[in-house]
């Protein structure tokens, strides 16, 4: 991530968006950057529930997606009648300035996921075709619906460790392909911050993947496990019905233990 572009690193094009720059630590901590610097990638509805072992409960729910970028989570389900709101740094900007950014990358994200193909399960997926259909289509929902979710403020542009939002707002807050994503660039300490913050706004979090960048476990997943539940928080690990990354099959799930 500090270099994403490196060649026969492992270190592929897996998350949401990338930040580029040598800063990445002081980006991620201000979020203050430029669109130049972010390279969109969104999935849909059905990622999100096999993901996060979402049930037809939990989507009647009020339920927060952290770090959706240009997912199409929040637009399909809104669509269907939930209550969604979606927070992402990338909100600040315009759909057609997110869409020409879109176009500016696609080919690149392609690239790297080419080349680091044996990272991936193409199984769901099976090739990489089939998988640049599904993301330009995802992104494309998200682009249609970007302007309006704006409005009605289902599309909030902030970043963690903060959350502009009350104690207990939502029922569910999920939190996809950021956390422990990237365990390189963000400290243990920045995981526990943000973990903790997101749990002050909903009653249950779930966190998916649990791996890092270069299909490898989370460097930071035991010690934020352990300090999560030592300030009195029900931490579990749990399989879900997912894997595109090799390897990344499960998920977080916490609450206070006041509301277990």
């Amino acid at each position: 991530m500090a270099n994403p572009r490196r060649k026969g690193t492992g270190k592929s094009a897996a998350p949401r968006y990338q930040l580029l720059g040598s800063n990445l630590r002081g980006q991620m901590k201000k979020m203050s950057f430029a669109l130049k610097q972010i390279v969109p990638w969104g999935r849909s509805l059905a990622e999100y529930v096999a993901m996060f072992a979402l049930s037809d409960a939990d989507l009647r729910g009020r339920i927060l997606g952290c770090g959706d970028g240009p997912a199409s989570f929040n637009a399909a389900l809104t669509r269907q009648g939930g209550r969604v709101v979606s927070l992402d740094p990338l909100y600040q900007f315009s759909a057609d300035d997110i869409r020409a950014r879109i176009s500016e990358t696609y080919a690149e994200v392609m690239e790297q996921v080419q080349r680091n193909k044996d990272e991936y399960t193409w199984t769901t997926i099976k090739s990489l075709d089939e998988l640049g259909r599904l993301r330009v289509a995802a992104m494309e929902e998200f682009l249609l619906d970007c302007p309006l979710g704006v409005v009605q403020k289902r599309y909030v542009a902030g970043e963690l460790p903060r959350l502009p939002f009350a104690d207990g707002d939502f029922d569910l807050a999920l939190c996809s392909h950021l956390l422990f994503l990237y365990s390189e660039q963000l400290s243990e300490d920045f995981h526990v911050e943000s973990i903790k913050e997101i749990c002050r706004v909903a009653r249950e979090v779930r966190v998916f993947p649990l791996t890092e960048l270069g299909a490898k476990p989370s460097r930071h997943l035991p010690a934020v496990r352990a300090r999560l539940a030592a300030d009195g928080h029900a931490v579990t690990v749990e399989t879900v019905p997912y894997e595109f990354q090799r390897g990344a099959n499960e998920m977080m799930r916490i609450k206070a233990v006041a509301s277990a």
